[in-house]
């Protein structure tokens, strides 16, 4: 698929002799005197290569990584080998971001696994209440990826190589699908906790006009800073000046033919649309305390456990509230959703700070899983839990010697990830590593791979969604991928 080109010529093409009445037309719109009309706009929704199973998504991305040992992937042997060494065969070509080789043990795992659901899925004890919606979870623990450094490693995740500058799946997704919503972006960013590695380059548009990139959204207030109009501005003086911008941003396209005015026309005539329907968004007052508290979106800063690197202000409740914020994005038309949740890079203190962030995630997650359901919406809403990689066996001995209280160093060659909805396989444990979660020895799911399965549940041959860039057809899975249809039903 290559219909970028197409697009700019279209837009500007169709819209020579009526850019500078957006505004007024906007206005008329809001009245419910003037019925929509899309055709200029670069988000405009678009058809896939073939029917699709999802619509909407939302990526959860734990930035540092969970331990897939302490979470998702049950090693009893790794707990009868605790504080052994492995042999140098195992370590001898491996790089580690702090582990010291030479005095490096295995480290078991203190969590209690369970079976839950009908499908008798295994999971921690740090996750009771997605264990109540295990029979909605398609539990993947054969991944693996090619970069052990987070910044890297996040790029993979999200660009599907790690280097900067490429289109991320939000980008790609709001690129060849368009949005269905005419008053909020396409693609919108939510983030609680700390400010993680990756920023800004994990909801870039890359190469792409700057319109398929992330928005961040704040989870209170205005959404976005200066949203709204100064004191004394009213509406017709806004649609004048905005009307005036748009002519001089067209005679400067005349000039340059730089596709990114049509994103910067797209972006004033958005802001203009949002200053009613973002603050509409944020206002949970709507929802019923029942919802409210399915999600926790009340529930204090636990003071029993350690949040260390993972907390913060008022972070449990931040975490709740953006998802709730998510389902409303979603059923507004929204068409992907990331959700950054920093940080779950545990070098030390495991058991107290992934107890700390699961504890946080948990509730909301699984609430959201119900949430979906019961509105009829999880079939058509793809949820993805992914981190960068996972967490060795080894305990982390920065210093030469495994703390008391020690953690997991960085693992890219097995971990696990989560998919719920969006066509994916409900109660499916897919894949299998070795006994003490270091490699994969079942069923390996590359991230290539993934991706190329998430688009395809979009309605996308991963090989033909393409764009021209510097005489290459550049796709998302360009390293390879390919679709793995043993998760999908």
């Amino acid at each position: 698929m290559n219909h970028l080109p197409l697009a700019r010529r279209q837009f500007f093409t169709s819209t020579a002799s009526g850019l500078g009445a957006l505004a007024l037309a906007s206005l008329l719109q809001k009245d419910g005197l003037l019925a929509a009309d899309r055709s200029s706009d670069p988000l405009a929704p678009k058809t896939p290569h073939f029917s699709p199973r999802a619509k909407s998504c939302i990526f959860f991305l734990p930035e540092g990584a969970p331990s897939h040992i302490d979470l998702y992937d049950p090693k009893p042997k790794l707990n009868e080998l605790h504080g052994q060494q492995l042999p140098e065969s195992m370590t001898k070509n491996v790089r580690f971001a702090f582990i010291k080789k030479e005095t490096a043990v295995l480290s078991g795992s203190n969590r209690k696994f369970a079976a839950h659901g009908e499908s008798g899925m295994q999971l921690s004890d740090f996750l009771p209440h997605l264990g109540s919606v295990a029979d909605e979870i398609c539990l993947v623990r054969s991944m693996h990826t090619d970069a052990f450094n987070h910044h890297p490693a996040q790029l993979m995740l999200m660009s599907g190589v790690p280097r900067f500058g490429r289109p991320t799946l939000g980008s790609w997704l709001t690129y060849g699908l368009g949005s269905e919503s005419e008053n909020l972006p396409g693609y919108v960013v939510l983030t609680a906790g700390r400010g993680g590695s990756g920023g800004v380059s994990n909801w870039t548009s890359g190469f792409l006009p700057s319109s398929y990139q992330g928005v961040l959204f704040r989870d209170s207030g205005d959404p976005v800073l200066n949203l709204a109009s100064p004191p004394g501005i009213s509406p017709e003086m806004q649609a004048a000046s905005l009307s005036a911008i748009t002519s001089l941003n067209r005679r400067r396209h005349e000039q340059l033919a730089d596709p990114e005015i049509a994103s910067r026309i797209a972006s004033y005539e958005l802001a203009f649309r949002m200053q009613s329907a973002a603050p509409e968004l944020v206002d949970l007052s709507q929802e019923s305390q029942a919802t409210l508290d399915m999600y926790g979106v009340d529930r204090p800063e636990p003071t029993d456990v350690g949040g260390g690197r993972s907390g913060g202000k008022d972070v449990f409740k931040q975490f709740a509230r953006n998802c709730l914020l998510a389902r409303r994005l979603v059923e507004r038309g929204v068409r992907f959703v990331t959700m950054v949740h920093a940080s779950w890079d545990h070098h030390s203190n495991l058991d107290d700070e992934l107890g700390y962030a699961s504890r946080m995630a948990d509730q909301p997650l699984a609430a959201l899983i119900k949430d979906l359901k019961q509105r009829g919406l999880l079939d058509s809403t793809l949820l993805v839990f992914a981190g960068e990689f996972g967490r060795t066996p080894l305990a982390e001995n920065r210093g030469g010697v495994m703390p008391a209280k020690a953690g997991r160093d960085h693992h890219p060659f097995a971990f696990s990830v989560w998919m719920a909805g969006g066509g994916f396989r409900g109660g499916l444990t897919y894949g299998a590593t070795d006994e003490i979660g270091w490699s994969v020895t079942e069923n390996p799911v590359h991230m290539n791979d993934l991706h190329a399965t998430i688009l395809h549940q979009f309605g996308f041959d991963h090989s033909r969604l393409a764009v021209d860039y510097k005489g290459l057809q550049v796709r998302l899975t360009d390293q390879g991928g390919k679709v793995v249809r043993d998760l999908i039903s």
